[in-house]
């Protein structure tokens, strides 16, 4: 079933991405999200556009918070570890680049700003759909597609409190799903009242509301540093060990793990996870 949910999307966004940059001014678009910028670059700082890259990454894939560490605890040994990491980082990668066709040409066909934020999948994908044939029913199905999108991304955060709760307390799921359902909608409730009767809040200085802090919390602090510890245990000689992840990365078919890629992993990751986390804090305080 997820499989073909999966073939499914791929297929609308890619209709989507045809229609897109079919339409009238979509090639400045596509010159503005496929042509490198290098006076961007040059102006921001290459440190600052690859942190920014890495820090998407780590919030893309949800890694450091556990999300991906339970749903790839419950893999079969049928499959490698690396084999199927390279799979979700690829999919993940192909969602975006569609995702990216779609929007930027149809923000340039319609005179939107590229930098409006998330508010764009409200403002530039309905006039993709407001100018195709049938586009109610295209409009309809992709707001269809992307509550089903969302609701897996709960479900992935969810599962990881639950795991939690059912291994640690011995609780059972139906347990740990009502406590968790409490737990998580009483910590919501903070971003939620940033919108309206807490919006005057200004956390981190002018202009910021209460979910400035909670990404500041998540993406700068628990997603790095959450990383680096994963990372460490793997491979150093006081948690799981080099040999032991091998053995364990390398079990199934599928692309095994490079040793060549030792060094890499055991020096190289550690550090730039390091320089990420502390560049969050440099952008936030000098930038």
């Amino acid at each position: 079933m997820g499989k073909v949910f999966m073939i499914g999307l791929f297929i609308f966004v890619a209709i989507l991405a045809v229609r897109a940059i079919t339409l009238p001014g979509a090639g400045e678009g596509l010159t503005f999200y496929l042509r490198p910028n290098l006076d961007g670059i040059r102006q921001h700082g290459l440190g600052t556009v690859v942190y920014a890259a890495m820090g998407q990454a780590f919030f893309s894939l949800s890694l450091g918070i556990g999300s991906m560490t339970i749903f790839g605890s419950y893999l079969s040994k049928d499959r490698t570890l690396f084999g199927e990491a390279v799979l979700v980082s690829s999919v993940d990668m192909l969602a975006a680049f569609l995702a990216g066709l779609v929007i930027f040409p149809a923000c340039f066909a319609y005179g939107i700003s590229p930098g409006a934020g998330p508010g764009l999948i409200f403002v530039a994908i309905p006039n993709v759909f407001i100018n195709m044939p049938g586009g109610q029913f295209w409009g309809s199905m992709f707001f269809v597609f992307m509550i089903f999108a969302a609701m897996s991304t709960v479900i992935a955060v969810f599962e990881n409190l639950n795991a939690f709760l059912m291994e640690t307390f011995d609780f059972g799921r139906k347990k740990a799903s009502l406590v968790n359902f409490f737990v998580v909608s009483i910590m919501a409730l903070p971003c939620a009242f940033g919108f309206n009767i807490w919006e005057s809040f200004a956390p981190m200085g002018p202009g910021t509301i209460v979910l400035d802090l909670q990404d500041f919390i998540l993406s700068n602090n628990l997603l790095p540093l959450g990383a680096l510890v994963y990372c460490l245990f793997c491979v150093s000689r006081s948690g799981w060990g080099w040999n032991n992840f091998i053995v364990e990365a390398d079990t199934g078919n599928g692309l095994k793990f490079p040793v060549a890629f030792k060094a890499y992993v055991t020096i190289v990751i550690p550090i730039l996870i390091i320089i990420v986390f502390i560049m969050g804090y440099y952008n936030m305080f000098f930038g």
